[in-house]
Formats: structure tokens, C-alpha cells, sequence
């Protein structure tokens, strides 16, 4: 900027990052999913369309399925989705605030990320959500079984195949809205968060910024202990009440003892009123 001077915007924008963590975790993320399969879909249903709030416009995106090999395959491509709220987008330099979708299809995150909309007519920017590979309508080799058919299939189902998908989604919206030096912030949940975390740190000259809400960065082996999230949970329990940790604690034994027992997890349903 040749002003000595910072725009109304871009202090807009140095608020936003820095209030971000505090409105974010404040907001309802869903927690991961650990099925490969969920959310994938067999066809594309035009009813989708229906379900996605006023004032997003849904696009696809021809991607290619390998970004790292030069194999004949690695040049497939198959149609990603993203959706697009410009109605505050103030063109020009005004930011990008750009949500990763996760391990799940998009359509939900939608309804459930109000911040980033909510946020766009302060910041005037140009809101998108992008729709993980493998899930929703962003399935390649054009079905489930397909995708899911053979390891070589399922090896494009990854999170670096995945945030090569996002840099070049947002290099394309980025090209098609002139708005190549418009600073974009990556926003994500959970793996989503992670996601936002890695892409500022293997694509800088893509995002500005990165907002990583509930994001398990460090729960990897060697780095944190795998039991870590218990042993705070325990912890918590042991610290309120001692008499509450070992009643706990001795359940465990107990419930593994009925459970084993022929009749066992009627048992325990009718004792624990679970659903049938």
C-alpha cells in the first residue's frame, strides 16, 4: 500500500483475525467422523439445492485427482463443489474468508458457520465454502463404490490431496473475481482446523491467515501421548470428587462383567434405558 495509512478494511480484517479464536470456539462445531463412507454420495440429487441458504451460489470445480505424480491416471479430474456468498464482497483487495470443509459433505456446514457470513458485511468479503474430496457431491470416478473400490482409488483420498484441491479452488476464485491481491483467511473445525493450520503453512502465498478452531494439531504420536484426552477427562473427575473417580473407575469392570454374560447387553440396555 503506498498510504502510511491503514484502510478501514484492512483494520476490519486485523479485528476479525484477532477476535476470531474467542467467537469461534464459542460457536457449535461437530465433532470428526470416522467413516470413510459417510457422506458419500451416489448420484448428485438436484434437491440438495434446495437445502442451501439464501444467498450462496453453488459452482464445480473440474479437479484434478493426483497434483503430486505425472502418471496417465494422475490427470483424471472429477467435479468439486464450492459455494460462494458475494453479497457483501466489496471486490478489489477485500478479503476472502474461506471455510475447509471436512470429512463430511458441506451442505451442513452451511447452516452451522454463521460466523463467517455474519461477518462479511463488516469485513465486505467474499465468504466461501469449499467441499472436502471423497464427500457430497465432490466424489471422483463418478460413484461410491468406485471411489472406494481398490486402494489406488482410495489413495487420492487424502488431506495433501486435499489441500492441493483447496489452493488451486482458490486460486480459480481468486482469478475469475480479479481478485488476486484480495487477502484470504482460511477457517476450519476439528480436522477442518487442521486442515486450515497446514495450508497456511504449505501454501503462505495463497492465505494471509488461518483461524483453526478445536484443532488437534499436536495429537500425533511422538508428540502427544495418545491417552492425553482421558487423562485430563479423568483428572477433572478425580479433582471434583475422589469418591466420583473410583465409583467410575470400578464401573468399568462391572460393565465388561454383565456384558460378557449371555444375556449381557440386554442387561445393560434396559439398566442404561439405551435406544432400541
Amino acid at each position: 500500500m503506498n498510504s502510511s495509512k491503514a484502510s478501514p478494511q484492512w483494520l476490519l480484517l486485523a479485528i476479525f483475525i484477532s477476535s476470531a479464536l474467542y467467537n469461534v470456539n464459542g460457536f457449535w462445531f461437530k465433532l470428526p467422523r470416522t467413516s470413510l463412507s459417510r457422506g458419500l454420495r451416489e448420484h448428485y440429487p438436484r434437491i440438495l439445492e434446495q437445502n442451501i441458504p439464501d444467498g450462496f451460489e453453488t459452482f464445480f470445480y473440474n479437479q484434478t485427482i493426483d497434483h503430486f505424480n505425472y502418471r496417465p491416471e494422475s490427470f483424471t479430474t472429477f467435479r468439486q463443489r464450492y459455494l460462494i456468498y458475494s453479497k457483501h464482497w466489496g471486490g478489489g483487495q477485500a478479503p476472502i474468508l474461506a471455510f475447509m470443509g471436512a470429512e463430511e459433505p458441506i451442505d451442513d456446514d452451511l447452516k452451522a458457520i454463521g460466523f463467517l457470513t455474519e461477518n462479511s458485511e463488516r469485513l465486505k468479503a467474499l465468504v466461501v465454502f469449499m467441499e472436502h474430496r471423497y464427500y457430497g457431491q465432490s466424489v471422483p470416478f463418478g460413484s461410491r463404490s468406485e471411489a472406494l473400490n481398490n486402494t489406488n482409488n482410495r489413495g487420492y483420498f487424502n488431506s495433501a490431496q486435499a489441500l492441493a484441491d483447496y489452493a488451486e479452488i482458490l486460486l480459480h476464485i481468486k482469478k475469475t473475481h480479479d481478485a488476486t491481491y484480495s487477502p484470504a483467511i482460511v477457517v476450519g473445525g476439528s480436522y477442518g482446523g487442521e486442515l486450515a493450520t497446514w495450508f497456511r503453512l504449505k501454501y503462505p502465498h495463497i492465505a494471509l491467515g488461518a483461524l483453526a478452531s478445536s484443532a488437534p494439531v499436536l495429537y500425533y504420536e511422538d508428540i502427544t501421548p495418545h491417552n492425553a484426552y482421558y487423562s485430563i477427562v479423568t483428572k477433572n473427575y478425580r479433582d471434583t470428587s475422589e469418591t466420583c473417580y473410583q465409583t467410575i473407575l470400578k464401573s468399568w469392570a462391572e460393565i465388561q462383567r454383565v456384558g460378557e454374560l449371555p444375556d449381557g447387553a440386554s442387561i445393560l440396555s434396559k439398566q442404561f434405558k439405551t435406544c432400541t
